[in-house]
């Protein structure tokens, strides 16, 4: 039960499986808060929802909205000093963010719980008093205008922003919402505007408590929980502004039945159709349009992309509701289509309706609803515990729309079988009401208009319900039909009784075949488990022949098993498998009781693998395409791949792996599959609500499909050929860079990513390392960020490649060169160099107790324990009680030590740094890349020519797999 505004009781609802406290209250100044207590928590959180967004941005302020939301960071009244919100969250373990959206805008934060009272008093001032400085309104428009800078070739962004171009303009949702420097500076000063006074006249007029819903999860019991909210966010002003919801419709009869055709920025074609419909808001318990997207998004045998899929025309399907607002929404398909699919186009959308039209034939199904409803029920009441500021930003942004029994179900609970409900927004379908966007390269050069933002170059035609009537009587049938009932939902959800209490995993069997890891759920009691088999195969990463073909068989696999697992994936158990440089890796994970049905029927297709030539080519024609796309990712992402080419041992550029790709042919992969699985070695992880006899007969069932019988399709490794993977180790005192041109001519962004390794997995190194990039993030992003405003991506971060421990700057910049960002890191370096000397010993010990708090953060659910143990098996370390050792080593650590560590390892000019600088240059500093090119070379400096001549001439650092074979397996009780 919670609190209303007086005495009322209000009920949550919540699951069963959730032990924490709930209680609404209402503030003297209306503002409605939702306590969460916690008592297990180790971390704290809030978020606000403030119910206004860029809907509300003044006509000639787009954006204003947004850069809001990032000035209120800055600073307060009562915190005057900048970005020292920010740093306060991030030096005791938190983390901060925000997001603007159409009618509403979030701020939320977590942190360790012994700093969450003065947190949260930071965090109230946004609401409160804050400061909105001259000099910090530029600064924060050219981050507004590098975060828009960005978004400019991202497909995703261009698609959406034509959407709502092609809507009604007197509309809000026609609007562009991120803003930029012409939208903030430069246009509203031509009016004789003032950005910050119009920004603050903004806040004033949308920012008040009646209008914000405040969630805080709390580690103290409700009744302190409520004391201090209720001093802190009693000062938010409250205005009494009303609320107004936008009503009407965005799309008039000139915006539908129209057929757009769009030029992307990446090769391939896509297709959505859209639909304006009701939105699920209105009806959540009846969940319409969760019953069509079930039905139309299926991927199960008759489906509609089942037969798509069987024709060869796409490779992907969702299904669903999108850009919802109050009182509009929209019904959204969207098929990534085939070269062979975008020449069939007009069959494509027709057998789109064909499957509505089957719907509307067949009518509202109870059994299926019923299903559905079962499905939901199940999902909720066994719901792994999410994060602390998953979870209150999730539930905040829930109270603006439902009743408070349903702020923490929201519309994830159908319960109401309602026909005609569910047939009134399946008759919304229809070729009357569709908008088509057919997006393809192919395109290019035959278009007549232009989006205004992101210059998305599209042509509109008007198609009517009569044409598309003729596509439908032309298209193929294809056996389109229902879904079956789900085989996969789980009726046995009993939790298994575990007699040995083991805190860590334990290795419960050894053959020459493989090896098994256990260990059973003893922390969160759900009804769920956890298969990780890793393929280890020598033959796959052996060329970029063989690590392009892995890639397919891979692909291929997933494809083959895409419609019998999908019922599987809907009921909570789902199934991944992925390469990696050493074979590949098969994870069976969610509800135990079908899972071996699941984790059988995958063995069964890897042993039984047979290649089809109609599939073979479709994946290929997305693996080139991939590929060919490769030129437009982020120029950070580009320096990201050439620190990794450098750095490790077996990796293949991505050109050589294009040429092997182009070449392939469908016999290629016929001879390489029983060479790749010829000789494999299996590193098994078994965890959850699955008993160890269980976990043993299953890992046995998969030695027997590839290991027995007259000709086995896989023989055991020679001890020979267990490898592992390893990086090159640079040399002490050098400082090595390699510079390239940006793939997309088009891009503008430059990116630097500078890599300083340090070290192999040592407990006393380890702890240094995570205490001085604890200490040293937030610095690095307010000086090269918010400061110099170099660019909208910066990040410093901790990096772990085959063992070694580093340190990683990513900046990403439209306005500065890489050679320029890297003088001011090292710049920064010295200036942190003072702050660590400055630094008080208390101050010292509150960073130390900070990062031991985080170390001591317990897992949540069974996903973290698992990640936490498979990547200590999967790394070869085992030292499952690392958490310990670190925290006893941390301990020990004193400010000497640290300042030593930096000036040893990371400091500029340190005698033990090794540093790797990857440097792209965007178009608009070309020039500067030239004279990278003739510059001379600083000493110490070493440029990088060829890649791969100087990998060779590096040695490596020493695997951490160690000598695993004399391994015992222990005996663990059969339970």
């Amino acid at each position: 039960m919670a609190v209303g505004k007086a005495d009322e009781p209000v009920e949550i609802f919540k699951a069963r499986s959730d032990k924490r406290e709930y209680r609404r209250i209402v503030l003297q100044n209306s503002l409605e808060v939702l306590l969460i207590s916690d008592p297990e928590t180790d971390k704290c959180a809030a978020s606000m929802e403030v119910s206004v967004g860029y809907y509300s941005d003044p006509k000639g302020l787009e954006g204003l909205a947004h850069f809001l939301e990032h000035m209120l960071f800055y600073a307060s009244e009562k915190y005057p000093v900048e970005n020292s919100y920010s740093k306060y969250i991030t030096q005791h373990g938190g983390s901060t963010n925000a997001f603007t959206s159409s009618e509403r805008t979030n701020f939320y934060f977590d942190i360790n719980a012994d700093c969450f009272e003065e947190a949260l008093d930071r965090f109230a001032q946004f609401f409160v008093k804050p400061l909105m400085s001259p000099d910090a309104t530029t600064r924060e428009i050219k981050a507004v205008d590098s975060e828009n800078q960005n978004n400019l070739l991202s497909d995703g962004h261009r698609v959406y922003q034509l959407q709502k171009h092609l809507s009604s303009k007197d509309h809000p949702y026609h609007k562009f919402g991120t803003g930029n420097w012409d939208t903030l500076e430069v246009q509203p000063k031509a009016r004789g505007l003032n950005t910050r006074e119009e920004l603050l006249k903004f806040y004033k007029e949308n920012y008040s408590a009646n209008l914000m819903h405040l969630v805080v999860y709390a580690k103290d019991c409700l009744d302190k929980a409520q004391t201090l909210v209720q001093s802190i966010f009693q000062e938010v002003p409250n205005t009494n502004r009303s609320y107004s919801p936008v009503t009407d419709q965005p799309c008039k009869s000139e915006h539908l039945q129209i057929l757009v055709r769009a030029v992307p920025i990446k090769q391939g074609h896509s297709l959505r159709l859209e639909w304006p419909i009701i939105p699920d808001l209105t009806h959540y318990k009846e969940g319409p349009s969760l019953y069509l997207s079930h039905l139309i998004g299926h991927e199960g045998e008759g489906s509609l992309f089942y037969i798509l899929k069987k024709l060869g025309w796409a490779t992907s399907l969702s299904a669903g509701e999108s850009g919802s607002g109050h009182h509009f929404s929209f019904f959204e398909v969207y098929i990534s289509l085939t070269d062979a699919g975008h020449d069939h186009f007009e069959d494509v959308v027709a057998l789109v309706f064909k499957y509505i039209h089957l719907l509307r034939q067949a009518g509202a199904r109870k059994w299926i609803f019923d299903e559905l409803s079962a499905i939901s029920e199940t999902n909720f009441h066994y719901q792994d515990k999410s994060s602390p500021i998953d979870y209150v930003v999730y539930v905040a942004s829930n109270m603006q729309f439902y009743p408070p029994i349903d702020w923490l179900v929201g519309s994830s609970l159908p319960s109401r079988f309602s026909p005609d409900i569910i047939e009134a927004v399946l008759n919304d379908l229809t070729p009357q009401n569709v908008r088509i966007f057919w997006v393809s390269t192919k395109f290019d050069g035959n278009t007549d208009s232009m989006e205004p933002w992101y210059e998305t170059a599209y042509s509109l035609e008007k198609i009517t319900s009569s044409v598309i009537e003729q596509w439908m009587e032309k298209a193929p049938d294809g056996n389109l039909h229902l879904p079956v009932p789900n085989m996969f939902i789980p009726t046995n959800l009993s939790i298994k009784t575990v007699s040995n209490k083991m805190n860590f995993p334990v290795l419960l069997r050894k053959s020459p075949y493989s090896r098994l890891w256990y260990k059973p759920d003893t922390l969160f009691s759900m009804p769920k488990g956890y298969c990780i088999i890793d393929f280890i195969c020598p033959q796959s990463r052996s060329s970029p022949e063989s690590a392009v073909l892995t890639c397919i068989f891979v692909w291929l696999l997933k494809d083959y098993l895409n419609e019998y697992a999908y019922d599987a994936e809907i009921a909570g158990l789902g199934y991944w498998i992925s390469g990696h440089c050493s074979g590949f890796e098969v994870t069976v994970s969610g509800y135990n009781h079908k899972m071996r049905i699941l984790l059988e029927k995958v063995i069964d297709r890897i042993t039984n693998f047979k290649v089809e030539p109609d599939r073979f080519f479709v994946i290929k024609e997305l693996f080139l395409k991939q590929y060919q796309n490769v030129k437009f990712q982020q120029p950070y992402e580009q320096a990201l791949y050439y620190c990794s080419l450098i750095l490790r041992e077996h990796s293949w550029s991505w050109n050589d792996e294009f040429e092997v790709l182009t070449n392939l042919e469908i016999d290629d992969l016929v001879k390489f599959y029983p060479l790749l699985l010829s000789r494999t070695f299996l590193e098994c992880y078994i965890a959850g609500n699955i008993d160890s006899k269980e976990a043993v007969s299953m890992i046995q069932h998969v030695e027997d499909a590839l290991y027995k019988g007259s000709q086995p399709l896989s023989r055991a490794l020679f001890a020979s050929e267990h490898s592992s993977s390893r990086i090159i180790n640079l040399e002490e005192n050098k400082n090595y860079f390699y510079a390239a041109e940006g793939l997309n001519t088009s891009d503008e962004n430059s990116a630097l990513v500078h890599y300083i390794q340090v070290h192999s997995d040592e407990y006393i190194k380890n702890v240094k390392l995570q205490l001085f990039a604890l200490i040293a993030k937030q610095p690095a992003f307010d000086q090269l960020r918010s400061v110099e405003q170099l660019g909208y991506i910066t990040s410093l971060s901790r990096t772990s490649d085959a063992g070694v421990r580093g340190l990683q700057l990513i900046v990403q910049s439209s306005v500065k060169d890489p050679r320029y960002i890297e003088s001011r890191f090292q710049a920064f370096l010295k200036t942190l160099e003072t702050q660590l000397h400055d630094m008080s010993v208390d101050e010292f010990k509150k960073k130390v107790n900070a990062l031991i708090d985080i170390k001591l953060e317990k897992f949540k659910n069974l996903p973290e324990e698992t990640n936490f143990f498979w990547w200590e098996i999967s790394s070869g370390t085992l030292r499952f009680d690392r958490i310990e050792n670190e925290v006893a080593a941390l301990k020990q650590i004193t400010k000497t030590d640290l300042i030593n560590f930096f000036n040893e390892y990371v400091n500029v000019g340190a005698p033990k740094r090794k540093s790797l600088s990857l440097q792209v240059f965007g178009s608009s500093h070309s020039s500067e890349f030239k004279l990278e090119k003739v510059d001379p070379v600083e000493p110490n400096v070493v440029q990088i020519e060829d890649i791969f001549c100087f990998r060779r001439s590096r040695p490596l650092h020493h695997s951490l797999k160690g000598d695993l074979v004399h391994l015992k397996a222990h005996d663990v009780d059969h339970q």
